[in-house]
């Protein structure tokens, strides 16, 4: 009985010839799938190192400009001591509570308390930041070397 005419031998013979191609077929891809998972790992722990620092960075940040603000805050508070700019704070409660009180009912000291009550509260508003500041001296306190030429010379009219 010869093999190579038995067509069992044959069939056998081309079924492990083929099994063995997919067994190496499937070892390749396997080890191709083995890289490409190390390199996917590679790739998210540099994502996450870098995220890291990132993170590290603007923590450190945030906390440089809280106590930048800190510092900024305790500096206005202690300007706004100062005598002169105490003086102007009550220049501008007495200014504020004045117009209240000539625009509500004039002549009433009772409404001159209210009033001044007001106007201070509405300064605490503004020094704690929650408004917008509207001072009334400024204009007159702070003017410009301009503003009092320009008064002294007369006006074309038009």
């Amino acid at each position: 009985m010869d093999l190579t005419h038995d067509h069992f031998f044959w069939g056998l013979g081309v079924g492990i010839l083929l099994g063995i191609i997919g067994i190496i077929l499937t070892i390749l891809r396997l080890w191709e799938a083995r890289r490409e998972v190390a390199r996917l790992r590679r790739h998210l722990a540099d994502k996450l190192e870098l995220e890291a620092d990132a993170t590290n960075r603007l923590k450190a940040d945030l906390q440089n400009l809280k106590s930048q603000n800190e510092n900024l805050r305790m500096k206005v508070a202690s300007l706004s001591q100062t005598p002169d700019r105490k003086q102007q704070r009550d220049l501008e409660v007495y200014a504020r509570a004045e117009r209240y009180m000539v625009s509500q009912s004039p002549g009433f000291p009772a409404v001159w308390e209210q009033a001044k009550r007001l106007a201070v509260g509405e300064l605490e508003t503004e020094e704690q930041g929650q408004s917008l500041p509207r001072r009334v001296f400024n204009a007159l306190l702070n003017r410009s070397p301009k503003a009092d030429e320009r008064e002294g010379q007369p006006q074309p009219q038009a």
